[in-house]
């Protein structure tokens, strides 16, 4: 597919409604992605087993011109003013594929738990991609969930960066590709807490309590605990630091100082102010600060944070699988990349985004946020991978503790 000019109208809008975000982006100097993420397709626990796979739902794309995407809120440039995703919408006129966009992934295991039963008989979800974590694409991956992408229909997806061609959870990139990259962190109401906050520790201050959320993703609420407990989570960490860091964990909701554990939606609690402080996501703090007040800050905690990625993938049962291959192709053109890039706020996965960045806003290229630094990196860490019974035991324990 051609690129876009970067004088397309189009684009262009999607840029301007931007540049008033240039006071909420942190500054970093220079760019540097040497080597960058390239332990953060390692971050994928396989659990669950698979006896017997479906199969391949049979394609329909040359007759049927839709292509059907789940994905997280916050998480694709939306303008306010007409209600539509105008990269979405450039995107049909280019090819005459009707893209139907929904918001439907609030944390990957309420996901995974509304269309197991489905997937695991090959039915159709009525999704053509999904938009999962590393984690949990490495489970749909190993229980046979996902088609195999033909990259012939991707020729884009030679942009993905180099770090992420191939990844433990899917070997080759048959079944898989980066979406976006992001961190965990703190983030808190500058109005409301304008002392700030360091580390996770200090979400129990008492002037917080019952006013705290934290992630029900496990691997960056209890990566940031035990981070925040001295732990290596890249390394030989088990079941003792994972406990201890759940005892706290137990201990803060038994005690009302945290007031809820959730999925995207803590969002809905920061607007309202039923939240003051949370473990939350890099690019949905940046985009808040930009929709509702620049309210928030958010901050890699000083023991560290996590570093994750979300992938696209085509479900066993997508009857459209050409045509998503034909969406991939697009965000990974890296004209469409920067574009989506400068509304999310999240690390681009995609080569020649940077270059693109340059032309379309030079100050977004300086938000470590989009373009990390090798120092920014520095202080963030991909969860090692878990084995099987790890992922079981881990996140029965994790969900029991958040009253699930």
């Amino acid at each position: 597919m051609s690129k876009r000019p970067v004088n397309d109208p189009m684009l262009r809008s999607i840029v301007n409604a931007q540049l008033s975000r240039r006071k909420l982006l942190m500054g970093a100097g220079g760019l540097s992605l040497a080597g960058m993420l390239a332990a953060c397709g390692t971050g994928g626990g396989t659990g669950g087993s698979a006896s017997s796979k479906p199969s391949p739902a049979t394609d329909v794309s040359d007759t049927d011109k839709i292509v059907n995407w789940a994905n997280w809120t916050l998480y694709l440039d939306y303008d306010d003013s007409t209600r539509t995703y105008p990269s979405l919408e450039a995107f049909s006129e280019a090819t005459g594929i009707t893209a139907n966009y929904s918001e439907d992934v609030d944390g990957n295991d309420t996901y995974f738990g509304k269309v197991q039963g489905q997937l695991s008989s090959g039915q159709d979800i009525g999704q053509d991609i999904v938009t999962l974590t590393d984690w949990m694409a490495a489970r749909l991956i190993r229980l046979g969930y996902t088609q195999e992408l033909d990259l012939a229909n991707i020729p884009n997806s030679k942009n993905l960066l180099q770090s992420l061609q191939n990844v433990d959870f899917d070997p080759g990139r048959k079944h898989s590709l980066t979406w976006q990259t992001g961190f965990a962190g703190i983030a808190w109401n500058k109005e409301a807490f304008p002392q700030g906050l360091k580390t996770v520790s200090d979400l129990w201050q008492p002037e917080l309590k019952g006013r705290v959320e934290v992630l029900d993703e496990m691997r960056d609420t209890m990566g940031l605990l035990m981070l925040d407990q001295g732990v290596d989570i890249t390394g030989e960490w088990g079941e003792d630091e994972f406990e201890n860091a759940l005892d706290i964990l137990s201990k803060q909701i038994a005690d009302g100082q945290i007031r809820q554990v959730k999925g995207n939606s803590y969002k809905e609690d920061l607007i309202s102010g039923d939240a003051l402080a949370v473990i939350g996501w890099s690019g949905d703090i940046t985009q808040l600060n930009f929709e509702e007040g620049d309210k928030w800050e958010f901050a890699i905690p000083d023991a560290g944070g996590t570093l994750w990625s979300d992938n696209l993938l085509v479900p066993i049962g997508a009857t459209h699988k050409t045509n998503a291959e034909k969406l991939m192709d697009y965000y990974y053109d890296p004209v469409n990349a920067a574009t989506v890039a400068a509304y999310v706020n999240y690390v681009c996965p995609v080569e020649g985004a940077r270059e693109a960045m340059e032309a379309i806003d030079p100050e977004l290229v300086e938000n470590p946020l989009i373009f990390p630094t090798d120092e920014f990196l520095a202080n963030t860490h991909v969860v090692r991978t878990l084995t099987p019974d790890e992922e079981t035991d881990f996140s029965d324990r994790f969900q029991t503790a958040i009253g699930n």
